[in-house]
């Protein structure tokens, strides 16, 4: 990797942050885990993340929302979308917007960092595609 990767993990119950923010470091991702959607939602508006990892079904900000508000402030920045209500229709939607990809929970820590990783890549694509890079 170039440059550390930054990456964003949303999830209301502290579990998820607390099992993926020291398996992604290990992996060597920077990582700011958060349980509240507005303050990552606040975050985000400062700071941007090349991967944010968001829960689907929170209170007050759902990751829909949050997907929409990061790729319009930080248009290259890559949504993974996860959730425990998982649906053909819901996967498809988020997909359809621009989500990066849709995990369904319960989900092994392996496989997020696969997608991950698979994310990092473009993202390290679409940098040497760029001019001046």
């Amino acid at each position: 990797m170039a440059r550390q990767l930054e990456i964003m993990v949303l999830d209301d119950e502290a579990i998820v942050g607390a099992r993926l923010q020291p398996s992604l470091e290990k992996a060597g991702y920077a990582v700011e885990s958060f349980i509240d959607s507005r303050q990552a939602l606040k975050r985000l508006q400062e700071k941007r993340f090349d991967i944010v990892v968001t829960d689907l079904k929170m209170a007050n900000v759902d990751g829909m929302e949050i997907h929409r508000f990061a790729k319009q402030r930080w248009p290259d920045t890559v949504v993974v979308i996860i959730t425990g209500f998982a649906t053909v229709e819901t996967a498809r939607e988020a997909l359809q917007s621009g989500v990066f990809d849709f995990i369904a929970k319960p989900f092994k820590i392996s496989h997020l960092r696969e997608v991950i990783e698979k994310a990092a890549s473009s993202i390290e694509q679409a940098a040497r595609k760029e001019p001046g890079s």
